[in-house]
């Protein structure tokens, strides 16, 4: 029998047909226009809508932030046996679990790896840009209840640490979060790196962080065990710890040369830290309709113990929200998406 071509899609596995519709559009930013880094103003913006939403309707939304070093097309991966972000989305909503919603998916990528959704002199202004631009420009194109009671936030890793943070500094636009394994208690997730760091700058380059970024730019693929650490780090410092008097530049809150903590830029860090952070938003964060945290029990980064710590935190102020320790570590956790955003769906709807 002769091989045919035929019309049509070929199914699941491979494609599975949306019931809703993904809009894939490109905005061009006025407030990351001339960013310190040179990245693009230009940016990748998705926005999901369910099936059967009426164009004359008001549905919350949720806004769908990703960890260090991811790009919005990421979200088009199909990892093996697995459907795509896209389409659990769409089996969430046909099934018919929860109310519609418009589930936005914004890039916030910069050439260190990530903004961790905050405003920086070294990276951007990127909490700017998600509030103050993609958020009244997904209100004036969609059918969305414009308003921050019908309006959340969730992410993972650095985008889980976004959907802590934005809430807290602007409940003007988020009423709700949900956070999976956010960055949280720095010197469980972060600190422990430093050491590592120093010792692999003196090795591998010299001891400086200019030979590190030559021989990175130089290289035809991300080779983690090589580069990730250093350059980790040093994408959270340029959040954390800008070096105003050099933009794009970024102060280490450790010595280079011997591992010793920097107490000063320490603190600088220690300030961005959500365990930190909550006691002093206690009000913003009592004004969330909805909080969800979860993290796996054996998360390489230690962030379970980083959602506790946040956890506590919230418990301190009599904050109602919910903890689901899981098992499972930092990775292959997608699955846990839907579940939240369902959560978010529901106590935002109404």
């Amino acid at each position: 029998m002769a091989l045919r071509e035929v019309e049509g899609p070929p199914g699941a596995p491979w494609d599975r047909r949306l019931r809703g519709r993904l809009h894939t559009l490109t905005v061009e930013s006025g407030l990351l226009a001339g960013n310190p880094l040179g990245d693009p103003a230009r940016r990748p913006l998705y926005v999901y809508v369910p099936p059967g939403v009426n164009a004359s309707g008001e549905y919350a939304t949720v806004y769908v932030i990703q960890g260090f070093t991811g790009q919005l097309d990421m979200w088009l991966n199909r990892f093996a046996f697995e459907p795509t972000m896209f389409e659990r989305l769409d089996e969430l909503f046909a099934a018919g679990d929860c109310p519609p919603a418009i589930v936005v998916f914004v890039d916030a990528w910069t050439s260190y790896g990530g903004s961790q959704f905050i405003n920086s002199d070294s990276t951007g202004r990127y909490m700017d840009y998600l509030c103050d631009e993609v958020v009244p420009f997904v209100d004036g194109r969609f059918p969305t209840a414009a308003s921050r009671d019908h309006r959340g936030i969730t992410g993972k890793s650095s985008g889980g640490y976004g959907a802590m943070v934005v809430p807290m500094l602007r409940p003007d636009v988020f009423g709700g979060l949900a956070s999976h394994a956010g960055d949280a208690l720095f010197e469980c997730c972060y600190a422990a790196d430093f050491r590592a760091v120093a010792r692999q700058l003196r090795d591998d380059f010299e001891g400086s962080y200019d030979v590190f970024f030559e021989r990175f730019a130089a290289s035809d693929r991300l080779d983690f065990e090589r580069f990730g650490k250093p350059f980790e780090v040093y994408g959270y410092a340029a959040c954390y710890s800008p070096d105003e008097e050099n933009p794009g530049k970024a102060l280490l809150p450790f010595d280079i040369r011997t591992g010793r903590l920097d107490d000063e830029v320490w603190r600088r860090w220690l300030a961005w830290d959500p365990v930190r952070m909550a006691p002093g938003h206690g009000e913003a964060l009592a004004s969330m309709r909805r909080i969800y945290l979860d993290a796996g029990r054996s998360d390489e980064w230690y962030l379970d113990l980083g959602a506790q710590a946040f956890s506590k935190e919230l418990d301190n102020q009599g904050i109602e929200h919910t903890l689901e320790l899981f098992e499972g570590t930092h990775v292959g956790i997608q699955y846990r998406y839907p579940g939240a955003i369902a959560d978010l769906t529901k106590a935002l709807a109404s």
